[in-house]
């Protein structure tokens, strides 16, 4: 006889993407929606915490209703409601975190609070099969992490970066090339294209160390503009591009590969909105290959924030009935190690 399938519905309102997926089992999508506010912060150069809880506000209800009728599911055949409970913009957390907790309260269901970066980890589930112990590369706008996990669910964080996020330091980089924001992808776009680039720094800190540090070399460039600029002279933006690429990917491919070996990684894992920049995949693609070991990268539809990813890390939870009270509340500081199942 055939059990009856768990269905997880979760909310994502971390930052400036609205969304609610219905995935089934923790691996197979019935519905991933996604509302993004790109347009609207585009012309403020980032994001507005204030502008984003708003537009949260406006289409959660839309998007509920958009993932019900795409999963072609009803209330009464959802086993769980998920939902981010951190880290994020605080606003932007408790939108999602109302909303799933009416759901659940109404329907009677367990209700789950997810690890925003857990999330992005699981995304990997969706799509590949995971082995133990592995290692993620965890690169986004707002963390830069190598995580090791020796079991699943078990998170422990190796390395982070001391200042800037890998996709802070591309935005902010972008924004002096004079890109249109987010400046992520249109930075890989032009380091693509370039056959040279600019010479930049590394910041490989101290020998044993796993952290990262990207202020530093977003300083070196924002000096080489300013200096050309003095001269009369202009750098080529696909040159400069390349230049920046190259130093961050050498780093962060270089200590992903070193923990790969140092912990006896299966695996090495690529996640977060930065887990789409295509020299970033190609490089590690490269890397792996040498070492034997297998990169899982996401499509890059589940790169970038989603209520799917969520839903995957919160099947985690229900299998160990471990759920959240409805009591609670947004946690824009919400560690990853003490979320570990």
């Amino acid at each position: 006889m055939n059990s009856k399938p768990i269905n997880i519905l979760a909310i994502e309102t971390s930052c400036d993407e609205t969304s609610v997926a219905i995935v089934q089992n923790g691996t197979t999508i019935l519905a991933n929606v996604v509302s993004s506010q790109i347009e609207t912060h585009k012309k403020f150069g980032g994001v507005v915490p204030e502008v984003a809880s708003r537009q949260h506000v406006e289409s959660i209800t839309l998007i509920i209703e958009e993932a019900f009728a795409q999963a072609q599911v009803r209330p009464a055949d959802l086993s769980a409601i998920a939902v981010t409970q951190g880290p994020g913009l605080v606003g932007a957390l408790l939108i999602g975190i109302v909303a799933a907790k009416s759901l659940a309260y109404l329907l009677d269901l367990p209700l789950i609070g997810v690890h925003h970066i857990a999330g992005h980890i699981y995304a990997n589930q969706l799509v590949h099969e995971l082995e133990y112990p592995l290692v993620s590369l965890v690169v986004s706008g707002g963390h830069t992490e190598l995580v090791y996990l020796e079991a699943e669910g078990s998170f422990r964080i190796i390395g982070q970066t001391r200042d800037d996020a890998v996709g802070e330091a591309y935005d902010k980089v972008g924004r002096a090339l004079k890109l249109p924001y987010p400046g992520g992808p249109h930075m890989d776009r032009l380091a693509l294209a370039a056959e040279e680039g600019v010479t930049f720094p590394r910041a490989w800190l101290e020998p044993d160390s796993y952290d990262f540090s990207f202020s530093g070399l977003k300083s070196a460039v924002l000096a080489a503009l300013n200096q050309a600029n003095m001269k009369g002279l202009s750098l080529e933006p696909q040159a400069v591009a390349k230049g920046f690429q190259d130093s961050v990917i050498d780093v962060l491919t270089g200590k992903a590969m070193r923990a790969v070996q140092e912990y006896g990684a299966k695996q090495l894992l690529l996640a977060g909105g930065v887990a789409a920049n295509q020299g970033l995949r190609q490089q590690l693609a490269v890397r792996c290959t040498e070492s034997g070991v297998p990169l899982l990268a996401p499509p890059l539809s589940l790169c970038t924030d989603n209520a799917a990813m969520i839903a995957a890390a919160a099947f985690l939870k229900w299998q160990r009935g471990q759920f959240s009270a409805l009591d609670l509340t947004a946690d824009p500081q919400l560690k990853l190690e003490g979320w570990s199942v």
